[in-house]
């Protein structure tokens, strides 16, 4: 396990290009996957999550080139049986995506996910899924067995508050299906960005998703997906910790690579730095931030829960106290992100309260540094390193590798700003 010394106090400035869009990323690819023919990805993030979602696009036929440059998938269209189980590892997107998928392969296959990813949510995804005619089943902790031999089809029902990738996954399969499909959502759907971007793509690949109203979708059987070339965005939800590196340390420090009219809910984080008094300058592609006195804010975080750990950190800097409230699904992340966050900006002296669905946040003109313990939270790690960056005491990241989910090279990027990190 190899460990982050953050020293604090330095003066943040430079440019960072922002990473390609995780959510962008896994969504091409199985859009590749299932398009007969050959598309090519410029831009696409390199990070455990994503590489979990290659290996799952190989085993299902398709074949994988890459370059520094770009990848391409030449697929057939067709679903063929992975000879192996197919590993998601801790990536939810690769899991909740592959399980609809596989059911259009020939014959059965067996999923496998671990860590954390088998606390997580579920049972409700698979039981919906009978509906359909998908038989997919735990067979002990971790594992998963898809019935092949293809989707029927018909009337589904789906809670819309667990996870939007639950209803991205039947959006993917569903076009190849052998009947209509009518999804509808018992509840309101959260994260609703996410779904929207699913469906974006997939028009992109000749594909039609008919929404019907807030809570229902009718997707036409027997759509064929055609290849389509993709341009990744930067992610708006790793570049947020840069920009509010600059905002509690920085002078100048600029993110590229970033698609101001991007679907990405987390684009958010610029109106979030902006109530909280952070100077922004926003240009083409470009956002520009530099130290700031910040105050308190209050943040829904329905739409962008990604966001949470980021604005607690930068709450952990403000003046007053933020409220962070409707946040109930990062209990179920890589970590109980909600707990953790309590538990580890209180080693470093911020008062944190936590509710039933937020925090509370006051925030704090002295802290210290501590040993932290990310909780093997790539988001968890990086939000206490932006508070570290704030205060002139040193704090140490323990298991600083596990930002390799989405951000393989964010202390690597702190670094070339200007920031003191040694690797332990």
């Amino acid at each position: 396990m190899v460990n982050a010394i953050i020293r604090g106090g330095n003066n943040l400035r430079g440019r960072v290009e922002a990473p390609g869009s995780k959510a962008h990323t896994h969504r091409t690819f199985i859009a590749s996957l299932l398009s007969e023919g050959e598309s090519k990805i410029i831009g696409a993030l390199e990070s455990d999550d994503t590489e979990a979602t290659i290996r799952a696009v190989e085993a299902f036929g398709a074949k994988v080139e890459r370059t520094s440059e770009h990848t391409t998938i030449s697929s057939s269209g067709r679903i063929e049986t992975p000879k192996n189980p197919l590993e998601c590892g801790e990536s939810g997107a690769t899991l909740r995506f592959t399980i609809p998928i596989a059911a259009l392969a020939p014959r059965d296959t067996r999923i496998c996910f671990s860590g954390t990813l088998r606390r997580r949510p579920l049972q409700p995804y698979l039981e919906s899924l009978k509906q359909i005619g998908v038989d997919a089943r735990l067979e002990e902790e971790g594992k998963v067995k898809v019935r092949g031999g293809g989707i029927e089809g018909g009337k589904i029902e789906l809670r819309g508050d667990i996870s939007s990738q639950f209803i991205s996954g039947i959006l993917f399969a569903t076009p190849k299906a052998e009947r209509d499909t009518e999804l509808t959502l018992t509840t309101p759907l959260e994260s609703s960005s996410y779904v929207d971007l699913t469906i974006n793509i997939l028009e992109k690949h000749n594909v039609k998703i008919v929404k019907i109203d807030s809570r229902g979708y009718w997707i036409k059987a027997g759509q064929r997906y055609t290849p389509f070339n993709h341009k990744i965005p930067g992610d708006f939800s790793s570049a947020a910790y840069i920009l509010a590196a600059g905002a509690v340390a920085g002078s100048n420090v600029r993110v590229s690579n970033l698609d101001l009219d991007s679907l990405q809910s987390d684009r958010f984080i610029l109106d979030i730095l902006k109530r909280a008094g952070a100077e922004l300058k926003i240009s083409n592609q470009e956002v520009e931030v530099s130290r700031s006195r910040l105050s308190a804010f209050d943040l829904d975080a329905t739409d962008c829960p990604d966001l949470v750990p980021v604005c607690a950190a930068l709450a952990s800097l403000a003046e007053g106290e933020t409220t962070i409230r409707n946040a109930r699904r990062l209990r179920f992340k890589e970590s109980d992100r909600l707990a953790a966050l309590r538990i580890e900006l209180g080693k470093m002296g911020v008062k944190v309260m936590e509710t039933e669905d937020g925090l509370i946040v006051q925030g704090q003109k002295r802290l210290r540094g501590a040993e932290i313990n990310p909780h093997n939270d790539h988001r968890i790690a990086m939000a206490c390193s932006v508070v570290a960056l704030g205060i002139k005491d040193q704090t140490v990241i323990t298991n600083m590798e596990c930002v390799r989910k989405s951000y393989p090279r964010f202390f690597e990027d702190i670094a070339s700003l200007g920031a003191d990190v040694v690797e332990q």
